[in-house]
């Protein structure tokens, strides 16, 4: 496995930012922000979604444990259905940036936009998960916090198969939607019926 990038400036504190569960029915989304130590290195970070679950959970421990600073953020799904979906992603990498305990000195954020909360400059990186070890490390952390929250609340809700599809449109969550309705978790801005 290819190692990823340590630094994009090269010279500043950088902290790579994700986020996950942009595309999901039901739940908040979630994003990490991470900044790593200078010379840091670890050839098993990647972006989350080429890892295992058991993988992602490892790496996890590793990045809080080893991570200069790390902070993870959300925005439930009222808050995405007033806002819209885009923006309460970028709002929540920005929470949990303002919650780092460490200022960084320059952003990483995966993806081709973002609306800047803070004083700090930022580049945007397309698929950057996949390309710098601080982003990684974001998306490891946005993803597994997430998952946690929901394997929780489908013990609340046990119809909706939320600890196999975390929230994601599959069939069996659509299947679920139209027998049972909608739960308080469900984002009401988004598509929660397939038309014929």
């Amino acid at each position: 496995m290819t190692m990823l990038k340590e630094s994009h400036t090269g010279k500043l504190l950088e902290c790579g930012c994700d986020e996950a569960g942009r595309g999901c029915l039901a739940g908040p989304v979630f994003a990490a922000a991470v900044i790593l130590p200078k010379g840091y290195r670890n050839e098993r970070l990647n972006d989350s979604k080429k890892l295992t679950a058991k993988q992602r959970e490892e790496l996890r421990g590793e990045i809080e444990r080893d991570a200069l600073a790390w902070a993870v953020a959300s925005v439930d799904n009222e808050g995405i259905d007033q806002m819209n979906i885009l923006r309460a992603s970028m709002h929540a990498m920005n929470l949990a940036i303002e919650q780092l305990a460490t200022k960084p000195e320059w952003l990483l954020i995966d993806g081709n936009r973002f609306y800047n909360e803070t004083e700090t400059g930022y580049t945007c990186i397309v698929k950057g998960d996949g390309k710098y070890m601080s982003i990684a490390a974001a998306s490891i952390l946005a993803k597994t916090h997430r998952d946690e929250f929901m394997n929780r609340i489908d013990a609340e809700y046990p119809g909706y198969g939320w600890k196999k599809n975390k929230g994601y449109p599959t069939a069996a969550h659509y299947k679920a939607i139209a027998e049972l309705g909608a739960t308080p978790y469900h984002r009401r801005t988004f598509k929660l019926v397939i038309s014929d």
